[in-house]
Formats: C-alpha cells, structure tokens, sequence
C-alpha cells in the first residue's frame, strides 16, 4: 500500500507495472568519507542491471544496503510499493551471492541449497523437491551429495546460485561472483549466468569492475564513479554515446578529440571538418575501430590524416596500432592483424563518429 511518505519518483515508479525496484536519492557517509552521493535509479522486472565501477566507486556499498547489510546516510528504497530500507535482511524479497560464495564446508551440496529453506522451517517434502530442482536448474544434480572441497570454483559458483535462488526472491544481488575463476572459466559462466536469468525471469543486479564482462551479460549498465552515477544505458549506447569523457574511456577504447568549432567547421589540430556542433571548444570520442586504412583515391566528406606507427598491440584477430601524426596528435586504431603494419601510414574517418561528450576530470 502506497503511504504519504513515499517520495514522488516512487509514486511514478509504481504506477509502471516493470518497475521492481527504486532506488531514490541513496547517499551513504562513513564518517566524513563519503562513498554515495543521491544515488537514484530503477530497477525493471526481469532486467540484468550491472552496476560497473572502478575500485572505491561505491557499487558494492550500494548492493550491501539493498540487501539490508548496510543502512544508507539518507534516501529511500522502494520495491513493490513497500519501503524496503525499513525490513530488516530477512524480510526482504532479496538474495546475495557474495564474491567468495560462502558455502559451509562441513555441509553437502545439496544441504548448503536446502539451508535457507531450513531455518525458515519448511516442510522436508518441500525442501528437496525444491533443491533438487535448484540443483537442475545450475546443472549440479550430480554432485548433490558432495562436499564444497570436492568441487571446482566454477561448481562452487553454480551451488550459491542455486542456494540463492531456491528460496525465490524477487531481486538477486551478485557481488563480482565470477571474480575468483580463471579467464576461460569466467566467460563461460557470463554465458551461463544470463542464461539462468533469463530462464527463471527474476532481476539480477550485478556489480563488476570488469567493463567488457557488464557488455556481454547487461540489459543497462549504471556506471558508478566516486560515489554518483555517470551514465545509466544499454551496453550498445553507453559504448556509441558516452556521456561524459569519462564513461568513453572506461568503457573501451577511445581518442578524446578537442576540437575547436568556429563556423560550422571543427579543427583539430591540423585536421578540420565541417561541424553542427556549436562554436566554441568540443570535446569528442573516436573510437579507434572507426579509423579505417585510407582509400587510395580518398572518401568525401571523410578525414584523412597521416600519422607514424609508434606502437602496436596484437589481439589476436586485430591489432590496436598507436598513430603519431606530424602535428603531436596521437590516434588508437583498431585493424585487422597484419604483420607488414610499419613507418607512415595514411587513415581516416567519418566526423559523425566523433561523438560529443561531456568533460569529466578524469579526461
């Protein structure tokens, strides 16, 4: 039941039926550290939310007071028209997989999954049709009698989830649980994991430091730096359309093109191209896969530019070549993996990839 004390954006975000969680104006201080400042933002039903951050960002002190671990400065949450910050852990529609899964060692698989369900004294029927079906779920039927010690990192992270899920929450919250598995293991389960979100169709909210694991598995991305959001998107737009300089250097690669606009044409440098942006000083992001190998005869309306490689990192299918062009200006770029890639090569790209974005400090 709605109350009077619920704020005006909760109002609104009950109203719209996808709307799970709401999280508004969360601030949290220790002491005079302050590590959240009004951290507002939703959370829709069924979606794969990734808080991403650098460490100190504040995302995992953000998930410990979703879950009831931590109690925020000040702010509200609100889930199904009920203010949650005021149930204790408990009581909320919410579980936690924690980085190092916290399984019992002296319990069996399928004793740590049914535990839950056992302090809260349901029937024994009940707990092993439900663990046995949480054990299907993450594929772990087999090893049910076995022992955490007797299983790999990747199973031990299969047997937190299904302890997670048996109980059937509403929100499931993933504090960098693939953090411990090697890098094979690591995208294996990112496959995994979204897989199993999208089965069981409940809300994951997914912390991470790690930029390329939040594009893969990610509905939204809310990038979290020093304590406020920087950008909440898709993956696909917060990596086409950055909003601060800051977001398209975590995300990725990027050049930070400042550029000065003065009717209707950017310089750069040496460079210039015609420009709809207003006069005065720009900031825009490149990103270094759409600087491509010049055209013999050239491109119209494209900027050519000439440059020395001074650096080239193989990835395999592609390499990452650094460009230093006669005026100082250096480029990233993105090719295909050649061995003959050496002395003076010619590139160019099309203006509208250089996207306009906000200045931020850490540019």
């Amino acid at each position: 039941m709605l109350t009077r004390e619920q704020p005006v954006a909760a109002l609104e975000a009950s109203a719209t039926s996808s709307t799970l969680l709401d999280i508004h104006k969360i601030a949290k201080s220790f002491g005079k550290n302050v590590v959240l400042r009004g951290i507002s933002l939703q959370v829709a039903e069924g979606e794969f939310l990734t808080i991403l951050g650098e460490s100190g960002s504040g995302k995992t002190t953000l998930l410990r007071i979703i879950a009831g671990f931590e109690s925020a400065t000040s702010g509200e949450l609100w889930m199904g028209g009920e203010r949650l910050d005021r149930l204790p852990p408990y009581k909320r529609r919410v579980n936690t997989v924690f980085q190092h899964y916290a399984l019992f060692p002296h319990l069996t698989v399928e004793q740590n999954v049914g535990y839950g369900l056992r302090v809260a004294k349901h029937s024994a029927s009940e707990i092993d049709a439900q663990v046995e079906q949480a054990l299907a779920r993450v594929k772990m039927t087999a090893y049910a009698k076995a022992k955490p010690s007797k299983i790999s990192g990747g199973q031990q992270q299969r047997v937190a989830l299904a302890r997670a899920l048996v109980k059937r929450p509403q929100l499931l919250l993933l504090d960098e649980p693939l953090s411990a598995l090697d890098a094979n293991l690591r995208r294996q389960m990112q496959l995994e994991l979204k897989s199993l979100q999208r089965e069981v169709g409940i809300s994951f909210v997914f912390v991470t430091h790690d930029q390329d694991e939040a594009m893969v598995m990610s509905d939204r991305i809310a990038l979290l730096r020093a304590g406020e959001l920087e950008q909440v998107a898709t993956p696909r737009e917060i990596y086409s359309r950055p909003a601060t300089s800051y977001a398209a250097q975590f995300i990725g690669h990027t050049n930070l093109l400042r550029a000065d606009v003065r009717d209707g044409v950017a310089h750069c440098g040496s460079l210039f191209w015609t420009s709809q942006l207003p006069d005065g000083s720009a900031l825009l992001s490149l990103r270094p896969e759409n600087i491509e190998v010049a055209a013999p005869s050239g491109v119209p309306g494209k900027v050519r530019f000439r440059g020395k490689l001074r650096h080239k990192a193989f990835h395999g299918a592609s390499e990452l070549l650094q460009i230093e062009c006669a005026d100082g200006l250096l480029f990233s770029v993105r090719t295909e993996a050649r061995s003959d890639w050496q002395g003076e090569l010619e590139f160019e790209f099309d203006p509208a990839d250089a996207f306009p974005v906000r200045n931020s400090e850490a540019a």
